[in-house]
């Protein structure tokens, strides 16, 4: 009988280090205590100096083409995912990254071989865009999802966006992934977006940049 308790006891303690260790192993995988902050949002905006840059077309997004005096001509379409749009009298037309203004003089241009003047107006009805131009959030959030940058977008307008944290987010060891478009250099930011929403500590409340991704852990507590 002591044998078996002694085995039982043996086996106990090799259970309960695995279990530590993999505890350990994974509060390092989610720590953010090495990570550095971001400036609050309104001194990241007050530091900006860049003009605002016009939005530019993104696969599947839904555009209105506006044919003046030609109504027949006129349509609502989605990019596809390869990039290109088919209107009346213009198939296969590329449109990815270019402004609503540019694709409109390229509709322009081909539509003047078969009428007379025309005028062209682009509307992006659908907005969606190129990854480079996405926040995405993915882990925690009540629903996880790659959104479409807006000028001056904070990390308060993403969680509104996905509809907060779920109940088991570990939302202050958040991080962001923040890539260099230049280089390519991929750089990581400690979050604390539980003390912006449950708190309102207003200097959790970060400036988002295009091609952001916002990851948000599990809480193990």
């Amino acid at each position: 009988m002591r044998e078996a308790w002694a085995a039982a006891a043996k086996a106990g303690r090799r259970n309960g280090l695995l279990v530590a260790a993999l505890a350990v192993a994974v509060s390092a995988c989610s720590s953010t205590s090495g990570l550095p902050e971001l400036p609050p949002a309104r001194q990241a905006f007050a530091d900006e100096v860049a003009l605002e840059e016009e939005y530019r077309i993104g696969p599947l997004d839904g555009l209105q083409v506006f044919v003046w005096r030609n109504p027949e001509l006129s349509t609502n379409v989605v990019v596809r995912p390869d990039g290109r749009i088919t209107i009346p009298l213009i198939d296969d037309l590329e449109v990815t990254g270019k402004t609503p203004a540019q694709l409109a003089d390229i509709i322009e241009e081909e539509l003047a071989v078969y009428i007379a003047d025309p005028i062209v107006q682009v509307i992006v009805s659908g907005f969606n865009g190129p990854l480079s131009r996405q926040v995405r959030i993915v882990g925690e959030a009540t629903q996880p999802a790659a959104i479409p940058y807006r000028n001056k977008m904070t990390l308060l307008d993403v969680m509104v966006a996905v509809g907060g944290l779920s109940p088991i987010a570990a939302g202050d060891s958040a991080r962001l992934v923040r890539t260099d478009p230049d280089t390519g250099a991929q750089q990581e930011y400690a979050l604390r977006i539980e003390s912006l929403l449950q708190d309102g500590d207003i200097s959790a409340n970060v400036a988002i940049e295009p091609g952001d991704v916002i990851i948000i852990p599990e809480s193990f507590l």
